[in-house]
């Protein structure tokens, strides 16, 4: 029905709900569009073949009925929305944006210089003036460089969380070198102003995501949650300090752990000290990938998500 998610049905009959391209006997290479059931269809869980499919119950000598089909055309009227794989209204807002951005990779971006009648911040309708090569853009996003990205484990900055500030549109390239551009804001999410960089905008993306495993183990840690807070907890995004260079790609599936505590243990004297196992706790979707890092929808949790917990790849 209306609400359902693959990850949802599922995680009803599975330990591991995010199998479902497996257990639909599918694979990554077969799935181009994931979100291909519809509300008012049946999914049958199919207890010998050990797999749930859609369609209508066969013999398997229980005496359940066989269909028999002949070769024919049929129209069936089937409700416009797709149900999706994941949530997709939680991770929308981030596949273009934020961006993760190295130290000194927007210093060569253009960069407002200007605003109409020497405004401090500009506003939707408002004009900007623009310095800097377009190559050929004429629709930007306008950012500002924004906290680092330090891996909990080393203190090494991975990144800069480059802030969305909104959108400019190009209205007329300069004729010359001391002339600049001249933008209008078409979509404004922050304050923007005198010295924030633009990088062109990104085309929406075709959102075709199959969960799966990482194609090599990779064990790392949460690094951030997304609005400076410190836990998270179901549909909330996290960053992480792992990224393509280290295997992930867009649809990996990781597993949340919180680190096993040190303890004393008080019926032995010459063994006083312990670690009790990692505990896992939930599931973690990723959905847009950086060279070393990589942002994460939670999708099962059982605990908030901190800073610093463990992510690895799922057994």
């Amino acid at each position: 029905m209306k609400g359902d998610t693959l990850w949802d049905i599922s995680g009803t009959f599975l330990q591991h709900p995010w199998c479902w391209p497996k257990v639909w006997d599918m694979n990554r290479e077969d799935i181009r569009n994931p979100h291909w059931i519809y509300p008012g269809q049946i999914v049958y869980f199919d207890r010998v073949a050990g797999r749930l499919r859609l369609g209508k119950p066969v013999g398997d000598g229980s005496g359940t009925p066989t269909v028999r089909l002949s070769p024919q055309v049929r129209s069936n009227e089937l409700p416009a929305d797709a149900i999706p794989s994941i949530p997709m209204g939680a991770i929308e807002p981030f596949l273009s944006k934020p961006l993760v951005i190295e130290e000194t990779e927007l210093n060569n971006a253009p960069r407002i210089v200007a605003t109409q009648e020497g405004s401090v911040y500009i506003s939707v309708g408002a004009k900007a003036y623009v310095r800097g090569n377009l190559k050929g853009a004429t629709t930007f996003d306008v950012f500002h460089p924004g906290k680092p990205l330090k891996d909990p484990s080393t203190d090494q900055i991975l990144g800069y969380e480059a802030v969305y500030l909104g959108t400019l549109r190009l209205v007329r390239a300069s004729t010359s070198e001391s002339e600049p551009h001249t933008f209008v804001v078409v979509n404004s999410k922050e304050e923007m102003g005198v010295g924030d960089r633009m990088v062109p905008q990104e085309p929406t993306p075709i959102v075709n995501y199959v969960p799966h495993p990482p194609e090599q183990p990779v064990v790392g840690q949460i690094m951030s949650v997304y609005g400076g807070v410190t836990q998270a907890g179901q549909n909330q995004i996290i960053t992480i300090n792992r990224g393509a260079k280290d295997g992930l790609d867009r649809g990996s599936v990781l597993e949340l752990y919180r680190l096993g505590m040190m303890m004393k243990d008080t019926t032995d004297p010459e063994k006083a000290v312990m670690k009790l196992p990692d505990e896992q706790y939930g599931d973690l979707f990723i959905f847009r990938v950086f060279n070393h890092v990589s942002y994460g929808l939670i999708m099962e949790v059982r605990d908030t998500a901190q800073v610093g917990d463990i992510v690895r790849s799922p057994e």
